[in-house]
């Protein structure tokens, strides 16, 4: 009996040691997204101005987009916005959320750096968002022609993030029949 009672705690002890070494295999950014390879959430969201159009869920089919959430307020946004200026000019539509932003700071903040969206939706309540599953921004979805949500990125993208992940998914959704 004592014996058992000595083993018992090395025996948890070897179990957390397990435990542990499972986790740090781990990536920590990758946060698995419950959206992937289901349906985008319905939404239409008007646009920054009375006068901008804003968008729906129903435009993102048809074929593979990118749906990027930003915020002015977003430290990191601006560190993506030349990427996505990039990646816009080479033809791939854009599609924004303004997240937890006001319109008009939204505009400035446009106005300033340039606007590489094809259209925009305005989130300030976060309600869209949070049907995204949103945590931060900027976070970019990858939706499919029937508008499925197919990859998540967390955090800004990046050249390498941009030419090894999201462009061979954007051509090979874009492919598919």
């Amino acid at each position: 009996m004592k014996r058992a009672l000595f083993i018992l705690p090395v025996a948890l002890f070897a179990l957390l040691i397990v435990a542990f070494g499972i986790g740090l295999t781990k990536d920590p950014s990758v946060i698995p997204s419950q959206l992937i390879d289901r349906p985008l959430p319905a939404f239409a969201l008007p646009g920054l101005a009375a006068a901008d159009p804003g968008f729906a869920s129903t435009e993102l089919k048809g074929q593979p987009r990118l749906l990027n959430v930003f915020a002015s307020w977003c430290a990191a946004c601006p560190q993506e916005h030349p990427m996505l200026t990039s990646i816009a000019a080479s033809g791939v539509q854009v599609y924004g959320i303004d997240w937890k932003d006001t319109p008009a700071e939204a505009q400035d903040w446009l106005g300033r750096l340039g606007n590489p969206y094809h259209k925009i939706g305005s989130d300030p309540t976060a309600r869209t968002g949070i049907d995204l599953g949103v945590t931060g921004v900027p976070e970019t979805f990858v939706v499919d022609k029937r508008g499925r949500v197919r990859y998540k990125q967390i955090g800004p993208i990046d050249q390498t993030a941009w030419e090894t992940i999201l462009k061979p998914m954007l051509d090979k959704l874009a492919a598919e029949a």
